[in-house]
């Protein structure tokens, strides 16, 4: 639904401003939510809200500010700030006075006519907004005081038996309707665990009874079916602390009607610092940016809203401007600066750059040699930094880091039901098929229609990595689609689109998948076969195959999962795209446009929509390239931003206006140690100076990389692999023996010693080494007081050397 607007405005000063914080700016457009109000039948209502949008692109409530009437009282009338019908006919709300005043066209339509109340559209819709069906209160898998509803109403027809047939006249008095323990518990009349929900005459009260009075009938023949619901406005832009604003929730139904659900819907707000919930409303804190959602029925959409500081936005200025030409990418993230009023830092410099993009790119350091050749390029910064991105994707350690990224994604290890040959195969095959060009749609089209044996054909281990049909396809939908349907299991998904019915049709892919012993005692054949259903939980009829967000597919005797490999690649499946760029701009900035990377849903939205459209568009025209939208981020301001904090960006850690600073992965941390140490690795099954990043085997590890959160790849989740640094980690490196034995056994101080360098000169070399910079001349000081206390330099420098291994600067990333 639209807004009807006016430019400038004076009419707003009309009303009582109440205690409002501040002084609004002045208003440069009105609008009036929504622009024509249909009330159909004599239940119908309407809530009002009139926005102004001021010069600086904030937003106010002024509904309260404004005088509102209605020209023909026996069309409609005004009732708590909501239109309610009177008469059929039409006539018009006037917002506003004299020459400035809006008039919004209203038309009434059977106002009359008053069917009988539907559990599912008229009473359900009240037990969830009091909170009655929620996990903690009777929505609980075992419910609370002996009574149970499902979660957030997923089964009516299973809520109405549990609350009118399992004890027959205890919880609803079909005599005395208002007498009804159902009723009598929400108003706190009897003991209620949950307190009062409701008051007398309210209007879950009057739902209530009336439904009692009316049978109790579970449905309505005439009840319509709920589509979809809206929430207005779009957006909200809000300045300063305790700005208050309404939201609105509207319902559409398979009838044609729609309907004001604004009292109904339930709110939930992705950051309380920044924006806390006011009944229907929100209310600022605290500048910031924070997600609305608001979920009715099985529907939840959502509304993003903005807090500036009270002072006003920071003005926007990007110190990047003159050194590096701004690409589509920084046009895009500037477009939502501008809007935050956060201004970003400027960029990096060329050392911090060359070993930001070696260990983006390659898990590896720059050697010195590689350091001094890239400092000495006479070349533009913008020619030069491109040409280095060029040559580190053509390495091998480039292909090395994708595979080792896929192998956590699809979880490859040994197990009860995986041989080492077989995990090993299967991490062959991904090395083979990603060092041939392969593109994410060829991998996973592979994988999914993959059949055969586990050692020859090893991409049918990913059918044998999990065993259980429900949670393969969760498998499949949060490693492929960034989409996690666990919840909808059991009941509808509370924060996301997904209800039951969406998550056993497209469980019903995976259930025709069959498993036999090979020759080999260790091999596993995969094939279809041919049958096989899944039965939902709820109606406990077999599922037809169907689509996430789609129809179903006819079931025509073939094997179902080429029809879903087809659609899960495919430009219209609206998710698998945006995940594989989103899983690439992760890499490289620290953090995903959507985050957690396999996390995407209603209540999760990207920070810049926009920018993940228009990469996953380049990443398809690409042909799933990686290489190709690495490429482009690498070369963005975005990505060459420094890491200092400004003024105006010093809070913000969502919206990439700075380098993220996080730890090195583990695998890249311990190659790291290694190669500035010249002391390697020896890991199972793999020969001495094997990258960890080469492991092929999730079950394979060491102390070290344990500490240091390496994905041990028993499940498919993103969250197996961790950064967050911690105590023990820190003593690991402090007392334990692998910076120190690497330290003492590599060598590197005594041959540099012996080849005749002064300490100076190897502790700039080990600078450069570990931290791909020269040392500032109070860090060389504080060496040569060492040396000239009597230090043996040999050991002072070993010292030098355990320390920026143990410093932050070696590692984080930043």
């Amino acid at each position: 639904m639209g807004a009807l607007m006016l430019a400038l405005a004076p009419f707003l000063a009309v009303g009582g401003g109440g205690d409002r914080p501040a002084a609004p700016p002045a208003a440069a457009r009105i609008e009036v939510l929504p622009e024509r109000v249909l009330l159909e039948g004599a239940r119908d209502a309407e809530a009002i809200l009139v926005l102004a949008t001021s010069t600086t692109g904030t937003t106010d409530d002024r509904t309260d500010e404004v005088q509102l009437r209605v020209l023909d009282p026996t069309v409609a009338r005004l009732e708590g700030g909501r239109l309610v019908p009177v008469g059929d006919g039409r006539t018009q709300l006037v917002v506003g006075e004299g020459g400035t005043a809006l008039a919004v066209e209203v038309e009434v339509r059977g106002a009359s006519n008053d069917p009988e109340l539907d559990f599912t559209t008229d009473v359900l819709p009240w037990l969830t907004s009091m909170g009655c069906n929620t996990g903690s209160c009777h929505g609980s898998a075992r419910g609370q005081d002996g009574f149970l509803l499902s979660l957030f109403g997923y089964d009516p027809r299973g809520d109405v038996r549990r609350v009118v047939e399992e004890f027959p006249g205890r919880r609803v008095d079909l005599t005395y309707p208002e007498h009804s323990l159902l009723i009598e518990k929400a108003l706190g009349v009897v003991p209620h665990t949950g307190g009062r929900l409701m008051e007398e005459g309210s209007g879950g009260y009057a739902a209530l009874v009336r439904w009692i009075e009316e049978g109790c009938r579970p449905r309505n023949a005439d009840a319509p079916d709920l589509l979809e619901i809206e929430v207005l406005p779009r957006e909200l832009v809000l300045a300063g602390p305790g700005q208050e604003a309404r939201v609105l929730v509207r319902a559409r139904y398979s009838d044609g009607t729609d309907r004001d659900v604004s009292h109904l819907a339930v709110l939930r707000t992705s950051n309380e610092a920044s924006v806390d919930l006011l009944g229907d409303g929100v209310v600022s804190r605290a500048p910031g940016e924070a997600f609305v959602s608001a979920a009715f029925g099985p529907h939840t959409v959502g509304l993003p809203v903005i807090v500036l500081p009270a002072s006003g936005a920071h003005p926007f200025a990007d110190p990047a401007d003159g050194q590096l030409p701004a690409t589509w990418i920084d046009s895009a993230i500037a477009s939502k600066h501008r809007r935050l009023g956060i201004a970003p830092s400027g960029l990096c410099d060329d050392e911090t750059f060359l070993r930001r993009v070696h260990l983006d790119l390659t898990g590896l350091l720059p050697t010195p040699e590689r350091r001094a050749a890239f400092l000495a390029d006479p070349r533009p910064l913008a020619e030069k930094r491109a040409a280095l991105v060029d040559e580190l994707l053509e390495r091998k350690e480039f292909t090395e880091l994708q595979v080792s990224l896929w192998a956590e994604r699809l979880g490859i290890r040994s197990s009860n039901d995986i041989s080492d040959k077989a995990a090993l195969r299967w991490f062959e095959w991904l090395d083979a098929r990603l060092g041939s060009g392969a593109g994410a749609d060829d991998l996973v089209r592979e994988l999914l229609t993959a059949q055969g044996g586990t050692f020859s054909d090893p991409q049918t281990n990913f059918w044998q990595a999990e065993r259980d049909t429900l949670k393969l396809s969760e498998n499949a939908a949060q490693a492929f689609l960034g989409i996690r349907l666990q919840c909808a299991q059991c009941h509808n998904h509370p924060f996301d689109r997904w209800t039951q019915d969406d998550y056993y049709g497209y469980a019903a892919f995976f259930a025709q998948v069959g498993r036999k012993q090979a020759e080999d005692p260790r091999e596993q054949v995969i094939f279809d076969r041919g049958g096989g259903q899944v039965r939902h939980p709820v109606t406990n009829r077999n599922v037809e195959p169907r689509l996430l967000g789609g129809d179903a597919v006819p079931d025509g005797g073939g094997d179902r999962r080429a029809a879903l490999a087809a659609w899960m690649t495919s430009t219209d499946n609206p998710w698998f795209a945006r995940a594989e760029a989103n899983r690439l701009w992760a890499q490289l900035m620290g953090r995903g446009l959507v985050e957690p990377v396999d996390d995407f849903r209603v209540s999760n939205p990207a920070t810049v929509q926009s920018l993940l459209d228009a990469l996953a568009e380049r990443l398809v025209a690409a042909d799933y390239d990686p290489r190709a939208l690495v490429r482009e981020i690498c070369a963005s301001r975005a990505y060459q931003r420094s890491a200092e904090p400004t003024a105006a960006n010093a809070h913000d850690q969502n919206n990439h206006t700075r380098a993220t600073v996080r730890r090195l992965r583990a695998e890249t941390l311990l190659d790291a140690i290694c190669q500035v140490t010249e002391q390697p690795e020896k890991h199972r099954g793999l020969p001495l100076g094997a990258r960890a990043v080469q492991i092929a085997d999730g079950a394979t590890t060491n102390h070290f990389l344990r500490v240091f959160g390496r994905s041990e790849r028993k499940s498919v989740c993103a969250c197996e692999s961790t950064t967050d640094p911690s105590l023990s980690q820190a003593l690991h490196l402090l007392n334990g023996d692998s910076v120190h034995d690497k330290v003492r056994r590599g060598g590197v101080v005594k041959a540099l010693l012996d080849g005749g360098s002064p300490p100076a000169e190897v502790a700039r070399e080990l600078f450069v080494r570990c931290l791909v910079r020269e040392p500032a001349p109070e860090e060389l000081a504080l060496l040569e007081q060492e040396l000239a206390a009597g230090a043996e330099a040999r050991e002072v420098l070993e010292d030098l050397f355990w320390s920026l291994l143990n410093s932050r600067e070696f590692q984080f990333q930043h």
